[in-house]
């Protein structure tokens, strides 16, 4: 016997398929299409990128692609945004 009751309580419990995904398939997602940006001390950037010298309580602009590959490091809000407009990447914003 067909019963449309229970047909609805498991459409009720499907589990979408982005809440399966581990970390790295999540930011793959954003592949090389989107970025995201954060302020950032030299202190930091220092043990991030080994080959660079950086001012330790300098304030540096950090762009980092979806999967977490610093992308650009600039001193100015504006190095981001003149970067920006000359690539290819979407910017999205964190909350």
């Amino acid at each position: 016997m067909y019963e449309k009751r229970n047909d609805q309580a498991a459409a009720d419990h499907v589990i979408h398929p982005l809440k399966s995904l581990t970390r790295a398939q999540f930011a793959a997602l954003g592949g090389n299409a989107v970025a995201y940006t954060r302020a950032v001390s030299g202190a930091v950037l220092g043990e991030m990128i080994e080959d660079a010298t950086f001012e330790p309580e300098g304030e540096y602009q950090l762009v980092m692609s979806a999967d977490g590959k610093p992308l650009l490091v600039t001193d100015t809000a504006e190095g981001v945004t003149d970067w920006l407009e000359e690539s290819s990447l979407g910017l999205a914003t964190l909350h």
